[in-house]
């Protein structure tokens, strides 16, 4: 990758910008809160003053920290998307009309009595999940801009002048789906109209700038997007209002005319996922326009090579002068953990070359005052990450170095596989099963916690999960299901519980990142080599087949899931860490088939995560992607089952990659969107098995039998009954024993019918 020249090398202060923040707290406190208010243990009025009392922390963090432009309306309670259509007036018709009360607010992420939660689906290539939008011809857009006022005068009463952020009007309606059929884009004026309005209402509050994130301009645009842009932008620089039109995970690439031509006071762009494009965005800009230059991470957690950002801040610079150059992350750090300062158990060299939200504020300005003590101490501390051996494993390299085209297939296609396995298994049709995790009670987590910190023994502690994976398969015997799983009493998370048995990993106490909602996860390090000394899951499951004569799945996470959602090393290629966490997976894949366990799982939920948002980059990412899976799973014989997990994306454009996955079966989430996607397998001729989620688990809600029957009938409409497992849409960690029960029940009888009606 080509480094920008300059002559210049120094910047004089340069303005600084941050793009978002992360909202949880450094301790959780908004989780806490949100999950106080919604079992009834808190009050509205409690979650609101924390919600205030955690931005104006973040506000004075940012203030101090030396950041020239701040945001706000940045922070939300669930979603920003799901901000951004309240405030535009722009929320699902069935949810009502009128204010949006707090209540409605939530029951639209997270389900009521009467109607299913909007849909969710992954922020572009993140781990963050977004509501999304609902379009029909009968919304009415009326403006709302309660939220962004308010915490706009919420930080001027602090004495901090902040830059409001929105979600961009085309970013907001392209991300969206059309009910029934209906074109997002013929909402274009409406939408205009009512961000009109809201500009109109911030210039009314004196408000100088507003940063307005569109970052679809990273993608490939549909057919129409462009004009689109041109008459939303058309309109909206009219405002008195100055725009720093905000891209973000690519480069604008062939969008650049189009991002220029829209007028706007600036544009801010990604330098460290798309350096390249520096040169052609500052020579491509109008006189008066700024740039904003994304040069430290806002996705990952290591530090900054001053270095090279200086040399970029410097050519932005060389070509358009000081005052029109800011310095800023590359995205919201929405996306990163808060702050290092309670990290006390990571190694101290690798914590040196950390850094969580907080430090990133510092290195931007540091960047921005080209601070001379702060580059030397960058200076000496990417060389010393550079010069460090515990990072390289040889024989793992060696490994990777041996592998040929058989380590990357199965012995035989799945055609021929599936007679083997249906005899071997002996399953009925519409075989019923579970995604792998039962419930993660207050007890479970308690004695996990206790032997975590040395206050219960490892005899005590394994006592107390013998009987609860014994009760647990008791359970499954007793509703019915004909494929069992443990419950993985023992694990914490599906990434972290595997990166603690593997080299190569290191692990936070506090390095919480917003999944969504009041979700959190904690994302290991990978800061070397990946391979696996030992067995991970083996134990368990064995003792766990030990106890039934039915099925036991085997359960792991993939590859590319495990990959995707650690914080990554970026000092090797991607590709080569997922082939390293291959390998170590098809170690235990081997090690559970040995054991006699004949249905195995690897879940892959981050696949299509992972995919580049330009589609001339997908066919590359998809080949080493999917080789990954394969490399985990293509040792088993013919009769061993293996199974894959997806959820919350869109898969109808990645068919193709996830039929070369070649799995037995694949499950994901189907319930909230009515088994939609299962057309797009049916046109794609997929001709393995599919279980099409049949209930939400991310509510407390049971649907009754005669729900989960319609959407199984659905299925059927699609696929052949042969095709189909019977299955909820994500495993069952967060839900509570009594409703886990009912709606397995009720699932089970759903199959049980089908299989009726399916033999008369």
């Amino acid at each position: 990758m080509a480094v920008p020249t300059s002559t210049s090398t120094k910047n004089s202060k340069l303005k600084t910008a941050n793009l978002g923040f992360p909202r949880m707290g450094r301790e959780r406190e908004l989780k806490f809160a949100l999950e106080g208010y919604w079992s009834g243990k808190s009050s509205a009025d409690d979650l609101l003053s924390v919600a205030k009392t955690l931005r104006a922390e973040h506000w004075r963090l940012q203030k101090t920290a030396g950041i020239d432009f701040i945001p706000s309306n940045d922070f939300s309670s669930y979603d920003q998307v799901l901000d951004t259509l309240v405030m535009v007036g722009a929320t699902p018709e069935r949810f009502g009309t009128g204010p949006v009360t707090l209540d409605r607010y939530f029951a639209m992420a997270r389900n009521s009595r009467e109607q299913t939660a909007m849909e969710m689906t992954k922020w572009f290539d993140t781990n963050y999940h977004y509501l999304v939008p609902e379009w029909s011809a009968g919304i009415p857009f009326k403006v709302d801009t309660a939220k962004l006022l308010g915490e706009l005068r919420e930080a001027r009463a602090l004495g901090i002048e902040t830059r409001p952020v929105l979600i961009g009007p085309l970013t907001l309606l392209l991300l969206g789906k059309g009910v029934d059929g209906f074109d997002p884009l013929a909402l274009l004026p409406n939408v205009i109209a009512a961000y009109e309005d809201v500009l109109a209402q911030l210039h009314a509050e004196k408000v100088e700038w507003v940063q307005i994130d569109e970052p679809i301009l990273a993608t490939d645009l549909r057919e129409g997007a462009a004009d689109a842009f041109r008459t939303a932008y058309a309109a909206l620089t009219k405002t008195p209002i100055r725009l720093m039109l905000t891209t973000y995970f690519d480069a604008i690439g062939d969008n650049l005319s189009l991002a220029v031509e829209l007028g706007t006071a600036g544009i801010h762009i990604d330098a460290v996922r798309a350096p390249e494009q520096l040169t052609s965005v500052a020579a491509a800009l109008k006189p008066t326009q700024l740039l904003s230059v994304g040069v430290v991470e806002g996705r990952n957690i290591w530090l900054t090579d001053f270095s090279y950002a200086s040399s970029l801040l410097s050519a932005a610079v060389a070509a358009l002068g000081e005052d029109r150059v800011i310095v800023a992350p590359s995205s919201s750090l929405l996306h990163v953990p808060h702050d290092l300062r309670s990290e006390t158990k990571l190694p101290a060299r690798l914590r040196g070359w950390l850094r969580f939200a907080e430090e990133k504020l510092a290195e931007i300005a540091a960047l921005g005052s080209a601070d001379a003590d702060a580059a030397t101490a960058n200076a000496a501390a990417i060389a010393d990450r550079a010069a460090a051996e515990t990072t390289v494993n040889p024989a793992v390299r060696l490994q990777l170095g041996l592998l040929n085209s058989s380590d990357f297939a199965r012995a035989s296609v799945y055609a021929d596989r599936t007679p083997i396995q249906r005899a071997e298994l002996g399953l009925p049709l519409f075989p019923t099963t579970t995604i792998g995790s039962f419930p993660q009670t207050a007890e479970v987590r308690k004695h996990r916690a206790a032997h975590k910190h040395g206050h219960e023994t490892t005899e005590v502690y394994e006592a107390f999960l013998r009987t609860s994976i014994e009760d647990c398969i008791r359970q499954q015997e007793s509703i019915g299901l004909d494929v069992l799983v443990h419950g993985e009493f023992e694990r914490n998370d599906m990434v972290e519980y595997f990166a603690e048995f593997l080299d190569g990993f290191a692990f936070t106490e506090n390095g919480w990142v917003q999944s969504y909602g009041s979700r959190c996860v904690k994302p290991p390090v990978i800061y070397g080599d990946v391979a696996r000394p030992k067995s991970m899951t083996v134990k368990w499951t064995e003792y766990a087949r030990s106890l039934t004569s039915r099925p036991m799945k085997g359960m792991l996470t993939g590859p590319i899931t495990i990959l995707q959602w650690s914080f990554v090393r970026n000092d090797i290629p991607r590709k080569a860490t997922a082939w390293q966490i291959g390998l170590a997976l098809r170690d235990e894949v081997r090690d559970l088939e040995a054991a006699g366990i004949r249905v195995i799982q690897v879940d892959e939920p981050a696949l299509r995560e992972g995919l580049p948002l330009r589609r001339a980059n997908w066919d590359v990412y998809l080949d080493w992607a999917v080789k990954a899976f394969k490399l985990a799973t293509s040792s088993v014989g013919n009769g061993t089952q293996i199974h894959t997990h997806m959820c919350y994306c869109e898969f109808d454009d990645i068919l193709p990659a996830i039929a070369a996955l070649d799995a037995d079966v694949i499950s994901m989430e189907t319930a909230r969107s009515q088994m939609e996607l299962l057309e797009a397998f049916r046109a794609h001729g997929y001709p393995n098995e599919i279980g099409p989620g049949v209930y939400d688990i991310h509510s407390p809600r049971v649907p009754d039998t005669a729900e989960m029957k319609k959407l199984l009938d659905l299925a059927l409409q699609v696929l052949k009954p042969e095709q189909i497992w019977v299955n909820p849409d994500c495993g069952l960690k967060t839900r509570g024993w009594p409703e886990t029960v009912e709606a397995l029940t009720n699932m089970c009888q759903a199959a049980s019918q089908l299989r009726a009606s399916s033999a008369a």
